[in-house]
């Protein structure tokens, strides 16, 4: 029996995880490999394609009617990507949890870093202020809300039980067999918030979540509340941010996701003065990058192909139409 062809749009440099994991059940086929008056068409005759940004790796090589059954993104988030460009029978998947385990360190080092103050008196010190007797703060038993409960808001709860953090979770169903004091909905949104003293933001931007987090939510929280976006900007308005943070001087908050950002938009811009704010740590969406978190990343990518190869459920399956954002 033949094997399906997967074709790969990545670098060179996974040839050989790719090749390990994934050479006995497909025929491996590298773009880079496949001399250009032949890309369309080699393209077209994929079983599977694996990718990160596809419109760019592709580019005028995209095909008519792609045979493309099964699409695996090498990043978790795909708003970067035009998911109506992708033959409506194939099934679409991100790399959902790819990169767990570092954002999670992120998060915890934020959470940890805004309730010591550290960045404050880090400031305060060069201006010559040296207040040993002030407090600072403590996440021990104290509520964190996670929106978003998939492989970042688990690997990050994981981390924040260890300091007797209380987990209030919100996903799209309610459930979750993952350890939690508490699992919703969005719609009950404004309890979660309400009793949150952290609140970290890794769901995905949808049509549903843009915007989600605005003047009204965030009047929501406690006045010392703690706030980490290592999702999307977009998911919160920006100058209803700007506006809860300069009102509330005890309330602070960790931004790894921006709303204009280089990868996705060309540049990095911000509307509002964010990083001159004393309650603010800004980080350049960085969250994912370790040593060894992009092989990680990829393995967990591979495997996931080698279970719709192997005719198992793949993890991450996508909507195009609720997922898309082009």
């Amino acid at each position: 029996m033949t094997q399906p062809t997967l074709m790969v749009t990545l670098g060179d440099e996974l040839r050989p995880l790719v090749e390990a994991r994934l050479g006995s059940l497909a025929q491996i086929r590298f773009l880079g490999d496949v001399p250009a008056a032949q890309r369309q068409s080699a393209l077209a005759a994929a079983d599977v394609l694996f990718c990160l940004r596809p419109q760019l790796e592709i580019g005028d090589d995209w095909p008519n009617d792609p045979a493309w059954r099964f699409v695996q993104f090498m990043s978790a988030g795909v708003d970067h990507i035009d998911l109506s460009k992708f033959p409506k029978s194939a099934q679409l998947a991100s790399n959902a949890g790819g990169f767990s385990e570092p954002m999670a360190e992120h998060i915890l080092a934020m959470a940890l870093a805004l309730s010591k103050k550290l960045l404050y008196n880090h400031r305060r010190m060069q201006q010559g202020v040296f207040d040993q007797l002030s407090e600072t703060g403590t996440l021990r038993g104290k509520t964190a809300a996670i929106l978003g409960f998939g492989g970042i808001g688990q690997a990050t709860a994981d981390l924040l039980r260890l300091l007797d953090m209380r987990i209030h979770a919100v996903n799209r169903s309610g459930r979750s067999d993952h350890p939690a004091d508490f699992v919703g909905t969005l719609d009950q949104l404004e309890t979660v918030l309400r009793a949150a003293d952290l609140v970290v933001i890794c769901l995905p931007l949808t049509p549903g979540t843009v915007g989600l987090i605005g003047a009204r939510e965030l009047g929501w929280l406690k006045p010392d509340a703690m706030l980490i976006n290592v999702a999307r900007g977009e998911i919160i308005d920006q100058r209803a941010l700007y506006e809860f943070l300069v009102a509330n001087p005890q309330a602070s908050a960790g931004i790894d996701a921006w709303w204009v950002e280089p990868f996705r938009h060309g540049e990095f811009r911000m509307d509002y003065p964010f990083l001159d704010l004393p309650n603010v740590i800004g980080s350049p969406h960085n969250s994912p990058r370790a040593p060894g978190g992009g092989k990680v990343s990829a393995e967990r990518a591979c495997d996931n192909i080698a279970r719709y190869l192997r005719g198992e459920q793949p993890h991450g399956l996508l909507d195009p139409v609720a997922a898309n954002m082009a």
